[in-house]
């Protein structure tokens, strides 16, 4: 509703109106309204927010990926999103290239299939270096081989186990992988004209570079669509309680093993007098018989103990601690 004139304020308008100073076309008001084009064979399914969240989740995912991948290819690995965005299916699969690695996933419990999309080069490079090579990719394309797919199923496997954990605040994933397709035409697992949610990231093992392309089809994530808003997210993250998640660490270091060694001396011996050792002799150290050992806690000197028995074992009581300033 419009502001109210004062009696005042309509005799000045009317005035200036009369007096031609104000033109009545330059006061009339516009009703018109912006209309916009609604594409139906494009409908706009997801929104920013979904979008901004799926970047959220993909974030985290990246970051598992980035510490997890180096422990099977033993190469530092290096993961980033780039975005994401909506497309309908014909467009993401007409940018597919033949041959091409498409993990087909199950998303349990939502009902329906994602496709993760691994560049080629990449696949050949983890294909490498699993075989023990440098991880070079092959200069020029070709088929994979039933020997290399199951190579690359390993490590696809391991991705799509990792898949969980980011996706803890929606829902609680029991993704699996199902195969490994090399050809586009044997994916499709939506109709061409759905809408699907398009992340990508850029993947890179040592030297070499490859996009990974994770398609996830609306139909999928309908049931837990209004769950893909950052409110409902921050909202779920402020709500943990941290004092569970430190009891979980704590209880973890202190079932975590450590060696620990007591070191009695030092000393150097030829190869010769090695191999020639018998029971009973003697070998000479650098330590006396009074003096305190070093006890390491894995390569580092942590304490000083005095030797000594307990029972029927040996054992060394701790007289003094190594602080770090004095280390």
């Amino acid at each position: 509703m419009g502001d109210v004139l004062s009696q005042n304020e309509i005799d000045n308008l009317l005035a200036a109106l009369s007096n031609g100073e104000l033109d009545a076309s330059d006061i009339k008001g516009s009703d018109e309204k912006t209309v916009k084009n609604y594409d139906f064979n494009r409908p706009s399914k997801f929104s920013k927010e979904h979008l901004r969240t799926l970047e959220i989740i993909f974030e985290h995912y990246s970051r598992l990926l980035s510490t997890s991948l180096p422990a099977y290819l033993r190469k530092n690995v290096q993961v980033e999103l780039v975005n994401a965005e909506a497309t309908i299916y014909q467009e993401f699969t007409n940018s597919l290239s033949n041959p091409v690695l498409l993990g087909i996933i199950d998303f349990s419990p939502l009902t329906g299939n994602i496709i993760i999309e691994m560049a080629e080069k990449i696949g050949y490079t983890i294909v490498d270096r699993m075989l023990g090579g440098l991880g070079t990719p092959l200069e020029k394309s070709r088929e994979f081989s039933e020997i290399e797919l199951a190579i690359i199923e390993r490590i696809m496997i391991v991705c799509v186990n990792l898949l969980a954990e980011p996706w803890t605040n929606v829902v609680k994933l029991e993704a699996r992988l199902q195969r490994i397709e090399t050809n586009s035409q044997f994916a499709q697992i939506i109709s061409p004209s759905e809408m699907s949610a398009i992340i990508t990231m850029n993947m890179r093992i040592g030297n070499v570079e490859g996009m990974i392309n994770v398609c996830m089809p609306y139909d999928v994530l309908e049931p837990v669509i209004d769950k893909l808003n950052t409110k409902y997210w921050y909202s779920t993250v402020r709500g943990v309680d941290k004092n569970v998640d430190r009891e979980l660490i704590e209880v973890a270091i202190a079932r975590a093993r450590v060696p620990v060694k007591a070191e009695l001396g030092r000393s150097t011996i030829s190869v010769k007098d090695f191999v020639n050792i018998q029971k009973g002799d003697i070998i000479k150290l650098n330590t006396k018989v009074n003096d305190e050992l070093g006890v390491y806690v894995g390569n580092m000197k942590k304490f000083f103990a005095l030797p000594g028995t307990s029972s029927d074992s040996y054992a060394v009581k701790i007289s003094q601690v190594i602080k770090e300033e004095d280390s």
